[in-house]
Order: structure tokens, then sequence, then C-alpha cells
């Protein structure tokens, strides 16, 4: 049988904070310490920008996002700028690419990200699809899921925010990775109300589980930010 996957929801964590833990889980990956995780989160609003990040993708003034309490926090993985905050479904695999059905293959490994999304979705009726050349999941011209992803030893780790109820006017703070011409949604406005996140996450563990071939265990057992 294949390895279990373990799935924890830590709730509402800084994001500098589930970054360390983030960079921590990795090395414990590579170690053969842990086995693979998907640690499921939420954020208080920041904007996180990646690799190939423009400054012309940020609307908001330094300034104002300041004055708000919005952080802006470079990161490694790839894409531009995205926003996290209350109302999302934040998901961080933590996992070797060399245990998926994927393999060493980045780009698989994000359509794979995709697909989990696409049947959660489904299952609430959402016929959500990609949108080549963009990296994401969407229902018509409106983003429902950001997706952007870093690997280091093999070990993949960052993930994807999935809009469950999120304040939407938040994004008018950016071009969401760097796209102008194309919207945001959330399952709130699709569904007319707001699924429940335990609701949310029983089938996205579903989902990955079908994905990936692997038992994906709901884990409840502690697991801090400082272990």
């Amino acid at each position: 049988m294949p390895a279990p996957i373990a799935a924890f929801d830590l709730g509402r964590v800084p994001y500098r904070e589930a970054l360390e833990l983030q960079q921590r889980a990795v090395l414990a990956r590579a170690s053969g310490e842990r086995g693979d995780s998907i640690y499921f989160v939420e954020h208080e609003p920041v904007l996180t920008v990646g690799r190939s990040g423009r400054a012309g993708s940020l609307i908001a003034s330094l300034p104002e996002l300041r004055a708000r309490g919005v952080e802006v926090v470079p990161v490694e993985r790839g894409g531009d700028v995205t926003y996290h905050g209350p109302g999302q479904v934040v998901a961080y695999p933590i996992v070797a690419l060399e245990g998926l059905p994927s393999g060493r293959d980045l780009h698989r490994y994000l359509r794979d990200l995709e697909e989990v999304i696409i049947r959660a979705l489904a299952t609430y009726g959402i016929r959500a699809a990609r949108r080549p050349p963009y990296t994401g999941v969407w229902v018509g011209e409106r983003k429902v899921a950001a997706i952007g992803v870093a690997v280091r030893r093999w070990i993949a780790f960052h993930g994807f925010a999935l809009n469950v109820d999120p304040d939407l006017s938040h994004f008018d703070w950016i071009h969401p990775c760097g796209i102008r011409h194309l919207g945001v949604t959330s399952l709130r406005s699709l569904l007319g109300a707001s699924p429940g996140r335990e609701d949310v996450l029983a089938r996205l563990r579903a989902a990955f589980a079908e994905v990936w071939a692997r038992p994906v265990v709901e884990t409840l057992s502690p697991e801090t930010l400082h272990a």
C-alpha cells in the first residue's frame, strides 16, 4: 500500500511563521525524518511576490498597504504577486516529487494541483478548468485558485490558495499573478453561500488522494509551528 500523506489543519497562521514551517518541513522531508504532508492554513491579509514578480503588478502603494497592516513578502515560489487572506484555504504540500505519479516533473506537478482543485470543486457542481497559458484554476474568466510552487532537493513546497469566502475587494490591491484582463471569484460567489472550512478540507483531501493514488489522512496529533 502506498505511504499515506498526513494532512494537518493549522488554522490561522502568520504568513512568515508558515513560511518558516515549510522550510523546516522541507529539510525534515529531504532527510527522511518525516514523510509527505499537506498543511492547510489561513493567513491575515498579506501579499507575496514570486520570482516573476513585477513592480507594475502592485496597484496599491506601499504606504497604503502599510497603513492597512498588509505586508509585502518576497518568496522563492514561481509566479508574480498573490494575495492571501481570511476566507481562503491555503494548502502547502511538502512532498517528495519522486513519490508522486508526476515524478520529478514540476510542470506535471502543477497540473496535478490544478486537478485536485478542479475535482474538489466538481463535487459542489462547479465546472472549474485550467486556462493556459496561465497557472491556476478558473471558472469562466475568473480565477478561483492561485498556484505557485518551489522545489528544493526535489521536495515541493508552497502550493495553492483557494478562494472560499475572502474579501474580494482586497484583490483590487494587485493585478493577481500579474494578469490584468481577468477577474477573481470565490466559492461563496459561485454557490451563493460559503461552504464550511471542514467540508472544503475534506473534499480537498479526497481529491488529493484520487490524483496522487495515495491515502491522505487527516492528522490530529500535535503539529506545531516550532516542532
